[in-house]
């Protein structure tokens, strides 16, 4: 495994993990009334982390 991949996977794995923050906050910014209407699952405030949507087990 060369430094190249090992670079190539990390940045991979960043940007997956940063479009999933950015989705968190548009759905975030949505009303509680429309986040219903299209079925997201529940957020959860958590006082150190902030608001986070609740995966389904």
């Amino acid at each position: 495994m060369s430094i190249l991949s090992s670079i190539g996977r990390i940045a991979t794995r960043y940007a997956a993990t940063r479009a999933s923050y950015r989705s968190e906050r548009a759905l975030l910014s949505l009303p509680i009334e429309l986040r219903k209407d299209i079925g997201w699952p529940e957020i959860v405030i958590d006082s150190q982390n902030g608001p986070r949507i609740r995966r389904a087990p």
